[in-house]
């Protein structure tokens, strides 16, 4: 009987550590949210923001521009008589025929596109959305650390107003690799692509306020100082 008793103790505890796994396991989860960009305009900005369309794009455009302002959501959560400057991007955009147009919202550094790194091991993107009822549908590009480029859909444009929108970054895509001093996960660009059926003679888009849910933990090892060693040349 003892011993039936002390096999069924011993189950019961295997059990629960089965179902509650030791409290330690999470070390590795440091979760913060930061701005990729609040499109504000301020002079020390890393990069600026272009625009390229797909070929059945009206003669001058899209076109690009930030304008004064943020959606009165975001506005309530700055103090009161905060006096920052505040902004958002806006894109117009004409097609001559309808069908699977696009246009791409690209970060440029000297004239030349480039990829805005992110921040630790990104869960999730989040973005301030201005729609007006068109059925375009936004997108977002990222390379991921091995140097392929996924396209996410964020969601579809057919509503009115601002709206907070947003998309989980599929535990697929590969923001780190095995190699020491590789990792690499970066924002290509914003595309906003009409329904095939969808008018499209003056569409406006507005954007603010993007940000990333990151993982910011930093896994420490011994040596890591030498992934930035400088060898002299002619040794």
């Amino acid at each position: 009987m003892k011993q039936g008793c002390f096999m069924f103790a011993c189950f019961v505890i295997v059990s629960a550590l089965c179902v509650f796994p030791a409290h330690g396991q999470d070390y590795n989860k440091s979760y913060q949210t930061y701005v990729v960009d609040s499109f504000d305009g301020s002079e020390d900005a890393e990069w600026t923001w272009e625009v390229k369309a797909s070929k059945f794009a009206t003669d001058g455009y899209p076109k690009v521009q930030t304008f004064d302002g943020m959606p009165q959501a975001l506005r309530v959560m700055y103090p009161e008589g905060d006096e920052s400057p505040k902004g958002f991007l806006g894109v117009q955009a004409k097609f001559n025929r309808m069908g699977d147009n696009w246009f791409d919202i690209i970060p440029m550094v000297d004239g030349e596109p480039y990829e805005i790194p992110f921040k630790g091991q990104i869960a999730r993107l989040d973005m301030w959305v201005w729609g007006s009822g068109y059925y375009y549908q936004l997108e977002v590009l990222v390379r991921d650390a091995e140097g392929r480029v996924h396209t996410l859909p964020i969601g579809w444009l057919n509503f009115r107003g601002w709206k907070n929108m947003g998309i989980a970054i599929p535990t697929g895509i590969k923001q780190t690799t095995k190699y020491i001093g590789t990792e690499g996960f970066s924002l290509v660009c914003f595309r906003v692509r009409s329904s095939p059926s969808e008018r499209v003679d003056n569409f406006y888009f507005f954007i603010d306020e993007v940000q990333a849910l990151t993982n910011v933990f930093v896994d420490s090892y011994d040596g890591f100082q030498l992934l930035d060693a400088k060898f002299e040349e002619g040794k």
